[in-house]
C-alpha cells in the first residue's frame, strides 16, 4: 500500500521561509519524538505531559495521538498489518511536515513493527528520536484504563498488540523510559534531558 504512487505531474514547492529561520525564531530545533510502546504503557500521557512542559518553555510543540488521528486522517484504516503500515507511513509524513515547520512533533502510537518505525525514521532523518515507553505486558494489563486487554483476552478485539498481534520492541532507541518504575514527572524529566542532550533544546 505504501509504495503505490498514484500522483503524477506534481512539483515540490520550496518555502521562502527556511527551517533555520523558523528554528531561530522559535529558539529550538524542530524534531520528531516517536513514542512507541504497548497499549496502556503511558505513551499519550507522557507525550501530553512533555508537551505541557515545552509549551511553558515557549516551544512550538504538538502531539499526534494514535486514537485522535484515527478519528480523522486515518479513519479509513483498520488494524491489519497492511493498515498499520499505512497508518505509520501517514503519521511519519505528517510529523515530518510539523518538524519542517520548526515544531517539536510528538507521536504517541503503538507502532508495533520495527520496519514501519524504521520507515518513519527514514522520513524524518536526523530529526527522529525514538522513545521506547517500556512498560511490561503485565503492567499494561494491570492498568488497562480502557478495558481493551480484557476484551482482547475474551476475543472481542482481534489483532490486539501484545495479545493476538506482535509488538517488536525497539533495539536501539534514542531513549527508553520505564513508566512502570518512574513517576510521570521523572519520565518527563528524562525526555526533556534527552532533548537538551541532543541540542533540540538549549540547556
Amino acid at each position: 500500500m505504501a509504495d503505490n504512487v498514484k500522483a503524477t505531474n506534481v512539483t515540490w514547492h520550496h518555502s521562502l521561509i527556511t527551517l533555520e529561520d523558523r528554528e531561530k525564531k522559535n529558539g529550538h530545533r524542530g524534531a520528531v519524538l516517536w513514542f512507541t510502546g504497548l497499549s496502556a504503557s503511558g505513551k499519550s500521557t507522557l507525550a501530553q505531559a512533555v508537551q505541557c512542559v515545552l509549551f511553558e518553555r515557549g516551544c512550538q510543540a504538538y502531539v499526534l495521538d494514535g486514537d485522535n488521528v484515527r478519528h480523522g486522517l486515518n479513519k479509513d484504516l483498520g488494524f491489519s498489518p497492511a493498515d498499520r503500515e499505512e497508518n505509520i507511513r501517514r503519521i511519519g509524513e505528517v510529523a515530518k511536515l510539523f518538524q519542517e515547520a520548526g515544531f517539536i512533533a510528538m507521536t504517541a502510537f503503538i507502532s508495533p513493527y520495527r520496519a514501519d518505525r524504521d520507515k518513519a525514521r527514514a522520513i524524518a532523518g536526523d530529526a527522529f528520536i525514538e522513545v521506547y515507553v517500556n512498560a511490561s505486558l503485565e503492567a499494561c494489563e494491570a492498568r488497562d484504563p480502557k478495558g481493551l486487554y480484557q476484551k482482547a483476552r475474551a476475543g472481542v478485539i482481534p489483532e490486539f498488540t501484545g495479545i493476538s498481534a506482535p509488538y517488536e520492541a525497539p533495539e536501539n532507541p534514542e531513549l527508553t523510559v520505564d513508566t512502570a518504575k518512574l513517576s510521570l514527572e521523572e519520565s518527563v524529566a528524562q525526555v526533556i534531558a534527552c532533548l537538551e542532550a541532543r541540542g533540540v533544546l538549549a540547556k
